[in-house]
């Protein structure tokens, strides 16, 4: 079972919001206007959160909006109740054993406590043309956006594994969005939805993500850096809702 509530027929949004960039009052300016755009979950956490600040962060969220928050945890060290959902992100594209499984370890005790909580994903990596925060903090190597057999192929493994979903990530502020051939190769070869992030900068990008198999898309730098997409996705959203 998908506690995501997230199926193969699916086309939703979220929105990611990492913790470090914002106080308080930055926090809800952004989550007014994520309320206008209507995602089907917010995602918060990020490969690199310094300020310990995802607990206080979600606590906030979910005061003031009612959409389903789901942690994106970069580190076992972010894991909090103060969440709907929790993606366990195991790394299947490196070969950093750590984040396959030596942080789960750590934090199995946790776990336990939240396993209502907790959705295994399969996290992987392709190239967005550089590198990238989770790039550098994983100390991995991205599979390239034109490897798209070893793209099904990790993927295919992750199904066998027992994931709930794929997670195909370029990264926080990637060049280019995973091309569309990656995301329909690995759609076509798996029976688990796909979730894809990184690079999405226009309502465009997010239609072509769905076009070619995404189940999830995911939008954070988009939202956050660049306002000029709030108008048009607000736009998109009631025309589609």
């Amino acid at each position: 079972m998908n506690k995501l509530n997230l199926n193969k027929s699916d086309k939703k949004l979220a929105v990611l919001i990492d913790p470090d960039k914002h106080d308080f009052d930055s926090l809800i300016d952004l989550l007014n206007q994520i309320e206008n755009v209507h995602p089907d979950y917010i995602l918060i956490g990020g490969s690199l959160v310094v300020n310990s600040s995802t607990e206080e962060a979600a606590k906030q969220i979910r005061s003031y909006s009612s959409v389903p928050l789901v942690l994106f945890p970069g580190h076992f060290t972010q894991l909090t109740s103060q969440v709907d959902h929790i993606l366990l992100l195991s790394l299947i594209s490196g070969r950093n054993a750590d984040l396959l499984i030596g942080q789960h370890v750590l934090a199995a005790p946790k776990l336990k406590e939240l396993k209502d909580k907790i959705s295994p994903t399969g996290y992987m990596l392709i190239d967005g043309g550089k590198p990238t925060s989770v790039s550098y903090i994983s100390n991995t190597s991205p599979i390239p956006a034109d490897k798209i057999d070893i793209g099904i192929c990790t993927a295919i493994a992750g199904e066998a594994l027992g994931m709930n979903q794929i997670y195909l990530d370029a990264g926080s502020g990637a060049m280019n969005r995973i091309p569309a051939e990656m995301i329909q190769g690995v759609s076509k070869s798996i029976d688990i939805p796909v979730v894809v992030g990184g690079g999405i900068r226009k309502v465009s990008h997010i239609e072509a993500c769905w076009d070619a198999g995404a189940n999830l898309v995911v939008i954070g730098n988009g939202i956050e850096d660049g306002a000029e997409i709030i108008a048009p996705l607000v736009k998109f959203r009631s025309r589609n809702n």
